[in-house]
């Protein structure tokens, strides 16, 4: 009886791998009707190759699989030289962070594809334990550290939440752009207060050789539209759909592969859901009050 049930289990595995192994191959024809060519990926925040190949190279091999379609790197320098790649062709698919995804969007007319939703991704202002700033409307006539202009957590979301407080970004408060040195500047009294993403502030405590006992989290925004994977809105709709598909499917192998490079550990814990492009439109708002609709 043993045997038999074990046999039994045995024929069910191999149908199972054999009925995978169809539905890839079946995929893959399916796309090869489009393209026999290798298709092109960037990440709109990757600065060059060799960032690309160590902290994305796993993915890119994943992804290669589970479209049945070699898969190359493209590099590119920020999200404006990504929108031209898209727009003439010479990239595919990228990877972009909400405030990059209103860029391609509006500049090349990318397709929104698949995003990555990420479960504790909101963005936070941060202040020294001892200070005497206790709500957001107390940072009128103080100096903000943030990460980079257009970063969607170290940026713009932290101006929506100053702009909701009743503050004018431009005149009640100073931002300096200080990168990943915002937390040493706070720490040294430099600044007044400090924005990053919930997800990575424990980590960049860590990083800098800091503890959090000695920070207090101001306050703490909304959920942050998610990360998105885009595609080239010259492929047939057809391909567009199959790829999509493919990579929901096939959400547990990529996201393990992502999760190989440290850089990628906020992706921990998320999971692959169909991208709205209603979802960003809050980005597009700050954009639009803070005078930088050109961006868009």
């Amino acid at each position: 009886m043993k045997r038999r049930k074990l046999i039994g289990n045995f024929l069910l595995f191999i149908g199972g791998f054999v009925t995978g192994c169809n539905s890839l191959n079946s995929s893959s024809n399916e796309l090869e009707k489009y393209t026999s060519k290798s298709l092109k990926f960037a990440v709109a925040d990757a600065k060059g190759l060799e960032d690309l190949q160590i902290n994305y190279g796993a993915f890119r091999t994943t992804l290669a699989e589970v479209l049945g379609i070699p898969i190359e790197f493209f590099p590119v320098e920020n999200r404006t030289a990504a929108a031209t790649a898209l727009r003439s062709g010479q990239v595919d698919i990228v990877l972009a962070g909400p405030s990059e995804y209103v860029v391609l969007n509006s500049r090349a007319k990318a397709i929104p594809i698949v995003a990555i939703e990420r479960n504790n991704y909101h963005p936070i202002i941060v202040v020294r334990a001892d200070s005497n700033i206790k709500t957001l409307a107390e940072l009128k006539g103080k100096t903000i550290a943030m990460r980079s202009i257009g970063s969607t957590s170290g940026h713009l979301a932290p101006i929506k939440m100053l702009i909701d407080a009743g503050l004018d970004p431009n005149s009640d408060v100073k931002i300096v752009i200080l990168g990943d040195q915002g937390i040493q500047a706070l720490n040294k009294s430099q600044v007044d207060a400090w924005t990053i993403a919930s997800d990575r502030y424990q980590r960049i405590l860590n990083s800098q050789g800091l503890f959090a006992k000695d920070f207090s989290i101001l306050a703490q925004g909304k959920l942050l539209p998610s990360d998105v994977f885009v595609m080239n809105n010259q492929w047939p709709d057809k391909m567009i759909e199959i790829v999509r598909s493919r990579i929901l499917e096939h959400q547990d192998q990529l996201l393990e592969s992502l999760l190989v490079s440290e850089v990628n550990q906020p992706y921990k814990g998320s999971r692959f859901t169909p991208a709205n492009d209603a979802d960003y439109n809050v980005i597009r708002e700050v954009y639009q009050k803070i005078g930088q609709g050109n961006f868009l």
